[in-house]
């Protein structure tokens, strides 16, 4: 049981039905229900696609489904102007749409994009989506009840809290699950299981397993390390811990870098990103990983945990040896994730290129750090992705443009160069040649938006690269 999906789970296990499944990729949400962590003495609930989590991942927590909202077996506000605002017609994404709903709302988002933003996960076929959000505008949020209020945490929360704390080790039917609750017993199990699939927030396993492609015999969950939890900042550095979710960094960099938070929130969607963690992306070594370019120009270090309490950082840009492959060793995990923050006088600017703009694989990213001198590139970073089996950085061109003058010619020239370092395939999301040609326009694209943002300051070119004043 253990190793099922919880969508599966829920359906045929325990005949809670309203929980759909249709794309077992995570990527319609008509499977989303609310998982629930205990904190600090509460719980906070986030919408997840349960196609994609399995039940050994879900030690400690609290589900609610689509049944679990209903007010005394009663539709519940959201559901009550779904139907009035006629936001269903085959009714197979509804489920989804009104936990994300309800979700949002007990977040405290009202505001119509806030809403949009807040649904990017959830797929119609049917209605074209303004019937539903105006149910979700229309909702009588007065008569809404927090989920605090169907569920009271204070017990909740700590018969959770105790569970979570509990190691668990599982056999049956050929395979192994374990998890642990502290770094070096999880070094000790990789020590002795180096092949064991290392499961996070599990949203590329999950789809992998789902489609038949990987069948894991070992798993470890590393949902029991909280000492992996949480975000800080220190000395202009951003330290991730290695369970903090996409979600989590989302927020925590609003302020403190809004490139990277405004790359964040196209990465997958909500759905997605209450699940996905950034160390799991960079485990998972794929070159098209969103925030993957941003972390080789800004030099992060991984911070790699062993046995015997050893700990060692590299700088991501020497941490792949080939596609999906990286220099870990068979006992370490990822602990953490070191980011220093580009200061407000540096130029910092990411880019992803991709069919939809919301809820889509990248086709191509790029990345580029750098410092001026007045007109004058004293120093550049620029990483691509999407163009080769592993995130490239660009050192000729890098070399070729450092000391030299911010110039629309400079620029053409470093583009050409640019394309020459890269080598893309052809695939389901673009040519070679597009991606070779996207490979020289992205170093103009951020040549013109550049030179606006310095002639925005004050007209005389005297700013900063991000259009605000030094």
């Amino acid at each position: 049981m253990a190793f099922q999906s919880l969508s599966n789970f829920l359906r045929y296990d325990l005949a809670l039905i309203g929980t759909k499944v249709v794309c077992s990729e995570g990527d319609c949400g008509s499977c989303t229900v609310l998982l629930g962590r205990a904190e600090d003495g509460r719980i906070d609930y986030r919408p997840v696609t349960s196609c994609i989590q399995f039940l050994y991942q879900l030690d400690g927590a609290h589900v609610v489904t689509i049944e679990g909202l209903t007010y005394e077996d009663q539709l519940n506000p959201v559901q009550e102007a779904m139907v009035r605002c006629h936001g269903a017609q085959c009714g197979f994404c509804t489920p989804g749409f009104v936990v994300s709903m309800c979700a949002a709302f007990h977040q405290g988002e009202a505001e119509k994009d806030l809403i949009r933003a807040a649904l990017v996960g959830n797929l119609c076929r049917c209605t074209g989506y303004e019937s539903i959000v105006r149910a979700a505008l229309e909702t009588d949020r007065s008569a809404m009840r927090r989920i605090d209020d169907l569920y009271p945490p204070a017990r909740l929360a700590a018969a959770m809290s105790d569970a979570s704390r509990d190691p668990v080790l599982v056999h049956g039917n050929g395979k192994t699950f374990f998890k642990p609750t502290t770094v070096a017993a999880a070094a000790d199990f990789k020590a002795q299981h180096p092949d064991c699939a290392l499961i996070a927030g599990g949203t590329d396993v999950g789809v992998q397993l789902n489609k038949c492609l990987r069948d894991p015999q070992v798993v470890m969950s590393l949902a029991g390390l909280t000492e992996l939890r949480g975000i800080i900042e220190r000395d202009g550095i951003l330290i991730v811990g290695a369970l903090a979710t996409l979600t989590e960094l989302e927020e925590e960099t609003l302020n403190r870098c809004p490139e990277l938070h405004a790359m964040l929130r196209r990465h997958g969607s909500p759905l997605i990103r209450n699940a996905g963690t950034l160390a799991g992306n960079i485990a998972n070594g794929s070159p098209i990983g969103d925030a993957m370019p941003a972390l080789f120009v800004l030099g992060a270090e991984i911070e790699l945990a062993g046995r015997g309490g050893a700990t060692r950082r590299v700088d991501i840009n020497d941490f792949y040896t080939g596609y999906k492959t990286n220099v870990m060793r068979p006992d370490e995990l990822i602990a953490r994730v070191h980011i220093p923050l580009p200061s407000p006088s540096e130029v910092f600017k990411l880019y992803k290129v991709s069919k939809r703009h919301d809820l889509d694989i990248s086709s191509f990213m790029a990345a580029f750090h750098a410092r001026l001198r007045g007109d004058v590139i004293e120093q550049i970073r620029i990483a691509y992705g999407g163009v080769g089996p592993v995130i490239l950085r660009l050192p000729k061109t890098e070399a070729f443009l450092t000391g030299q003058p911010l110039s629309e010619a400079t620029m053409a020239a470093a583009g050409e160069l640019a394309r020459t370092e890269i080598t893309p395939i052809s695939d389901v999301r673009g040519s070679a040649d597009f991606r070779l040609q996207l490979g020289e326009n992205i170093v103009r694209r951020f040549h013109a938006e550049v030179a606006a943002a310095h002639v925005a300051v004050d007209g005389n070119g005297n700013g900063n690269g991000n259009g605000r004043p030094r």
